[in-house]
């Protein structure tokens, strides 16, 4: 119960997506998955462990690179936290019936998650300023976005 709660603080102390500058990595494994290795959440990074926190707070990896994505998809979204993860859930929403043909599809196939990995590699992708190619791949189908990620991991 007192991992769960760990999350109001940050909730309450949360400033516009605009007025972060970088997200610092904090442990709370309640929120994560398994086989998830961090969460952006109202400008943190939630983490399983205090290993991956201090491997995000100590140096840019391609994983903090994805979580900043989300940042300034955030950004994007009116500037609002609460838009980008209500979009966010939307997106999850509508695509759940992909998960009867792969594994987390629809977390994989949110066009927001789908910008993230595609760039997540690319540490100068945020040089622009920018990560609005989301707003591409929401206008597709999801049967455009499955066939997307199939011909990205050959396989899947």
């Amino acid at each position: 119960m007192l991992k769960m709660l760990q999350i109001v603080p940050i909730m309450w102390h949360a400033v516009r997506p605009s007025k972060v500058v970088d997200m610092p990595a904090v442990v709370n494994s309640f929120w994560l998955r398994k086989g998830y290795e961090g969460l952006t959440f109202f400008g943190k990074i939630l983490t399983p462990t205090q290993a991956e926190a201090d491997r995000m707070n100590n140096g840019f990896s391609t994983l903090k690179n994805h979580e900043m994505i989300h940042l300034r998809q955030a950004q994007s979204c009116g500037d609002s936290w609460i838009r980008f993860y209500l979009l966010y859930i939307w997106y999850w929403l509508r695509a759940l019936p992909a998960n009867r043909k792969m594994k987390h599809g629809a977390y994989l196939i949110n066009p927001f998650e789908i910008e993230a990995y595609r760039h997540m590699n690319n540490l100068s992708y945020l040089a622009n300023g920018e990560a609005t190619e989301w707003r591409k791949f929401a206008k597709m189908s999801i049967k455009e976005r499955i066939n997307l990620y199939e011909q990205k991991t050959p396989g899947a």
